[in-house]
């Protein structure tokens, strides 16, 4: 009966230390800081155009290059033109940059504490949006049309005047 007692005395220890651990590694893991993308340096300066082109050319050799397993993908700043402003179901700005001659875009959203910065953004401007890539151009079968690349944690750069029209 003794050594019953000891080993359920010692089981019922491992499993309790085995909780706490788990607790703060959640705990830390929920905690950590996350990354300042807007202070962070920039990996690529490109257009709209280029990145778009380089995904249809060759998606593997782009996700290789801009996208990481480990979630601290490449930081982007593209410039392009604004062909949509919308937002999302959070209330976070989404700006679409697309020049009329590719078959995709490249879409940005803005976080809560950037939101401000993209306001007076309008369809047809042309800016400059830093942020972390987080999926590229790619064709989808089942809608027949590409999908545009998906950047998070945006921020304006610059934002050059109103595109004139001739």
């Amino acid at each position: 009966m003794n050594k019953r007692k000891k080993i359920l005395k010692i089981a019922a220890i491992v499993v309790v230390a085995g909780l706490l651990i788990g607790a703060g590694v959640v705990y830390y893991l929920f905690n950590m800081p996350h990354r300042d993308v807007q202070a962070s340096a920039t990996d690529y300066q490109l257009s709209t155009s280029q990145l778009v082109n380089e995904y249809i050319d060759n998606r593997e050799a782009a996700n290789k290059k801009y996208l990481a397993e480990d979630g601290n993908s490449k930081i982007l700043e593209i410039t392009g033109t604004v062909a949509r402003i919308s937002e999302n179901f959070n209330g976070q700005k989404v700006i679409l940059l697309r020049e009329e001659q590719d078959k995709a875009g490249v879409s940005f959203t803005f976080s809560p504490q950037t939101n401000a910065n993209a306001a007076g953004l309008q369809a047809g401007q042309r800016v400059t949006i830093k942020g972390v890539i987080r999926s590229g151009v790619h064709y989808d079968d089942d809608l027949d049309m590409y999908i545009n690349a998906v950047v998070d944690h945006s921020d304006v750069v610059r934002a050059d005047g109103l595109k004139t029209e001739l």
